[in-house]
């Protein structure tokens, strides 16, 4: 498929954070863009704002009529339902319709193609990565799943010479790549309505590993069970973060490197787990060529990405903050780093599990992981692309966690139940419609500061 021959692209589910990114790419590269969506919000506003026309209603008249099947591209994500009507009618008249991985493989196929891969850290580092070689005059494209701060947006430049994707396993939508230098930071059980088992999910990362046939350009977290170059966080590897300090509410710290020891790098991003995320980012970077002092100085700049541990209010008296969390690995992050900033502080945590099947397959890991914090609150599951599935609730999930001090409160309660905690440090966790809230909690705790 040739992409010079392709005038319009249609996505259906063009607000996604994967697909919003494609999207922001084809306008930015001169092609007529417009889409369709389940429901408006942020991102589909952003879209909108850069001329890229939107349609919230499932009808087939609402294709612009230019589109015909010769030079249109049709972009679906999986989470579309086979009822869908556009998408049928798309299928039916012959046009090219794609996923978003198999298109992200067309485009990086003829580039020098970086893929971050791993259950959780991916979008931090992708961004981190893209960050570094953008700031180091790379002419690079690099395609994230999260809003980068210092960019406001899921797409750092516009270059054709290089790109960094998020290697998704999802769906094995990794699979589709072509990379040239990856890593992955890690391979926790997810995603098991797809995979069935931890051991299917293992092997498919071991399959996108193979797509490296050069080991010493593939990154691993260190425990993982593969071949590659070792990174790790206070322990021996390849490349090696070590003398970890915090100065000023930021990390510093030295790593060691096949060739040398860099000191003194700073980083402002909390959490054991963003400081492995900056280390494999360093790690490709430096393997690519890039010079010790504009690595050192792209990690000193990066903001971070909204929705990553992402403060919305920092005062001497409270502090509030939201996280994309939705596995329990990653809320064991978030804990690790609120404890370590908020070690006396009162902790309460406002989580919003996703998918029916994630809280049935780590219902357990949820509760142990939840019932750290000191206070927590429970949203009903958000379904995205799931049915609901017989017993599993919210407070099927709220029976579990071993604190009293716990509770199920509906949206329009959640503000009220947040005002008259005591907490100091306030977090909302989890991947669904939770991130539409945040700016109206914001909000009603401002008012009463």
């Amino acid at each position: 498929m040739n992409l010079n021959q392709i005038h319009n692209v249609y996505f259906i589910g063009i607000g996604g954070i994967g697909m919003s990114a494609l999207a922001r790419y084809f306008k930015a590269i001169g092609k007529n863009v417009s889409g369709y969506d389940k429901t408006e919000t942020e991102l589909t506003k952003e879209l909108q704002g850069l001329g890229i026309v939107i349609r919230f209603d499932d009808r087939i008249d609402l294709i612009p009529t230019s589109y015909v099947a010769k030079d249109t591209l049709v972009i679906i994500t999986p989470a579309v339902p086979k009822h869908h009507l556009q998408w049928n009618y798309f299928l039916q008249n012959n046009y090219e319709v794609k996923k978003r991985a198999e298109v992200l493989g067309i485009i990086t196929k003829d580039t020098f193609c970086f893929a971050v891969a791993g259950t959780h850290g991916k979008t931090t580092t992708s961004s981190i990565l893209g960050h570094i070689l953008y700031q180091s005059g790379v002419d690079v494209t690099a395609f994230v799943g999260g809003i980068v701060e210092n960019y406001n947006s899921n797409l750092i430049g516009n270059g054709k010479m290089v790109t960094v994707v998020e290697a998704d396993e999802f769906d094995r939508s990794f699979l589709h790549l072509h990379p040239n230098i990856a890593c992955i930071t890690s391979m926790d059980a997810d995603h098991l309505d797809i995979y069935g088992d931890a051991a299917s999910i293992e092997a498919s990362f071991v399959e996108f590993a193979n797509k490296i046939t050069d080991k010493s350009q593939l990154f691993i977290a260190k425990e993982l069970p593969l071949q590659g170059v070792t990174c790790a966080v206070n322990e021996n590897a390849i490349f090696e973060a070590f003398n970890i300090r915090i100065v000023n509410s930021q990390y510093v710290f030295d790593v060691r490197t096949p060739s040398e020891t860099i000191v003194n790098i700073k980083f402002s991003l909390p959490g054991k787990h963003n400081l492995m995320n900056a280390l494999m980012a360093l790690a490709m970077a430096k393997t690519f060529g890039l010079p010790n002092e504009d690595i050192a100085s792209a990690l000193f700049t990066f903001k971070g990405i909204k929705r990553r541990f992402s403060y919305q209010i920092q005062t001497e008296n409270l502090v509030y903050i939201d996280d994309y969390a939705h596995h329990p690995t990653e809320i064991n992050a978030v804990h690790q780093a609120v404890r370590e900033l908020y070690p006396d502080k009162k902790v309460l945590a406002i989580f919003q599990p996703h998918l029916f099947s994630r809280t049935k397959d780590f219902a357990d890991d949820f509760a142990k992981s939840l019932a750290a914090f000191d206070e927590i609150i429970l949203l009903d599951i958000y379904p995205a692309r799931e049915l609901p599935m017989e017993g599993i609730t919210s407070q099927w999930l709220l029976n579990k966690i071993k604190n009293t001090s716990k509770k199920l409160v509906q949206k329009q309660d959640l503000i009220s139940s947040i005002i008259n905690s005591n907490a100091t440090v306030i977090i909302t966790i989890g991947a669904g419609d939770i991130g539409e809230l945040v700016y109206s909690i914001k909000k009603a705790i401002n008012e009463t500061l």
